[in-house]
C-alpha cells in the first residue's frame, strides 16, 4: 500500500511524534510506501505552555517527512491536500488528539477523501483532559470526515461511539516504544544521573500537567516517608503548570531531601536512563486515555503503579507488572509500601519483559490494514 501519515514528526518532540515515526517504519518493514506529513507550524506559541516545541539533533534517515501543515492557516491547508492528491495514496493516517487540531485536520481530510483514498484516524482522545468551550463540535467536525477509527484504549472508544455509532472502529493497544536504545544496568544508569545507589528510587516522567496528578504522588510520599526513609521521587519532564505549586507541596509534606526535580526536556538518548535508574515508574493520572510512558516502562521491563483510570488499567496487569490503585493518596502509598516490603521488584520486572510482546507494532500494522479492509 502507499500511506500518507499525518501528525507530529522530527523535529517537533514529544509521545505522539514518536509514535508517528515507530508506525512508519512499522510498516515500511512490512513492505509499504509510507512516509510522513508534518506540522511546519503545530501550536501558536502564545498557546504553547512548555519552553520549546522541537528537540534538537538530525533528522531519522531512514523515513521520510515533510513538513508542511500550518495549523491556523487555511490557506495552506488546501495547499497540503493538494500535495497529498498528487501522491495518490492507498491509505492516510490522521493523528488526533486534541480539538484544536481539528478544523485543520478536518479540513485536509474533507479534501483529500476519494474512493481510492481512505482516511483513519488514530485517536489518542476524543474528549480531552483539559475542556475548553466548542471541544465537542471540533471534534464533530473532524470525525464526520474519516471513514475509519484506530483507538488505543476503551475509554476513548466509548467517547468515540458519542459522536459516531456507525462507521468502523477497531482497539489497538500502544505498542512498545523502542526508540530509546537497550536498557543499562541499574549502577550505571544511577551513576550517569549521580543518584545515591543506597536510596530507593521511583520515576515520574513527562510533561507535568494537573491531570496527570503528580500532586497525589506527592502527597503519597508524604505518607510513606516514615515507613521508607530513604526513598527518593525523581520527576523527570517539563512542567507545564506552575512550578511552585508542587514545589510548595514538597515543602508542605517535608519531602524537600526525597524529592529529585529535573525539569527539563529529557532528550530521546537519556531517557533510558532514568527508567533504569527507578525501581517503579508511577503513573498517578486523575484523568487518562492511554499513555506512551507504560510502554516506554514495558521496553525497560520496570515495575509499573497506574491509577484506575481511562485504559491505564487495560495495558498494567495488577500484581504481575505492577499496580492498579484508586486515584487518591493512600491508595497509592499502600502500593509503594507493599512494594518494597514485599521486594517485588525482580518479579515485576521479570513480567513486564514477558508480557511487553504483546504490544508490538506489528500488531498494530495489522490491526489498521484490517481496519482498512472493512471501509
Amino acid at each position: 500500500m502507499k500511506i500518507l501519515i499525518l501528525g507530529p514528526a522530527f523535529p517537533l518532540r514529544g509521545g505522539i511524534a514518536h509514535l508517528n515515526e515507530s508506525l512508519c517504519r512499522a510498516f515500511s518493514r512490512a513492505g509499504d510506501s509510507v512516509e510522513i506529513i508534518s506540522f511546519s507550524l503545530q501550536y501558536p506559541s502564545l498557546l504553547f505552555p512548555g519552553k520549546t516545541q522541537t528537540e534538537e539533533g538530525n533528522p531519522p534517515a531512514d523515513i521520510t517527512i515533510h513538513t508542511r501543515i500550518n495549523s491556523v492557516n487555511p490557506l495552506n491547508w488546501i495547499g497540503v491536500a493538494s500535495f497529498i492528491k498528487k501522491q495518490k495514496p492507498d491509505l492516510v493516517i490522521i493523528r488526533y488528539w486534541l480539538p484544536f487540531m481539528a478544523p485543520c485536520l478536518g479540513t485536509i481530510a474533507r479534501q483529500i477523501k476519494s474512493s481510492s483514498t481512505k482516511i483513519v484516524a488514530i485517536c489518542d482522545n476524543v474528549i480531552p483532559h483539559e475542556k475548553r468551550p466548542g471541544d465537542k463540535q471540533l471534534t464533530q467536525y473532524f470525525v464526520n470526515s474519516c471513514d475509519a477509527f484506530v483507538v488505543m484504549s476503551k475509554s476513548v472508544e466509548e467517547d468515540l461511539r458519542k459522536f459516531d455509532t456507525v462507521k468502523p472502529s477497531t482497539f489497538i493497544p500502544h505498542p512498545v516504544y523502542d526508540i530509546f536504545g537497550n536498557a543499562v544496568s541499574k549502577k550505571e544508569a544511577q551513576k550517569k544521573l549521580n543518584l545515591n545507589p543506597a536510596d530507593k528510587h521511583i520515576l515520574f516522567f513527562g510533561f507535568i500537567r494537573k491531570y496527570k496528578g503528580l500532586d497525589l504522588l506527592i502527597k503519597a510520599l508524604g505518607n510513606i516517608k516514615s515507613h521508607l526513609p530513604d526513598i527518593k521521587l525523581i520527576v523527570a519532564g517539563e512542567f507545564y503548570d506552575s512550578k511552585d505549586e508542587y514545589l510548595q507541596l514538597v515543602k508542605e509534606n517535608g519531602l524537600e531531601n526525597n524529592v529529585i526535580i529535573r525539569s527539563d526536556f529529557i532528550p530521546s538518548e537519556e531517557v533510558k536512563y532514568y527508567f533504569c535508574a527507578a525501581d517503579i515508574v508511577v503513573q498517578p493520572y486523575h484523568t487518562a486515555t492511554q499513555s506512551g510512558v507504560t510502554q516506554i516502562a514495558y521496553h525497560f521491563a520496570r515495575p509499573m503503579l497506574v491509577t484506575n483510570v481511562g485504559g491505564l488499567a487495560e495495558i498494567v496487569t495488577h500484581n504481575r507488572v505492577g499496580y492498579v490503585t484508586e486515584t487518591n493518596a493512600e491508595s497509592i502509598a499502600a502500593a509503594l509500601i507493599d512494594f518494597y516490603q514485599s521486594d517485588r521488584e525482580l518479579e515485576f520486572s521479570a513480567n513486564a519483559g514477558i508480557d511487553s510482546s504483546k504490544f508490538s507494532w506489528e500488531n498494530m500494522v495489522k490491526g489498521i490494514k484490517e481496519l482498512a479492509s472493512r471501509i
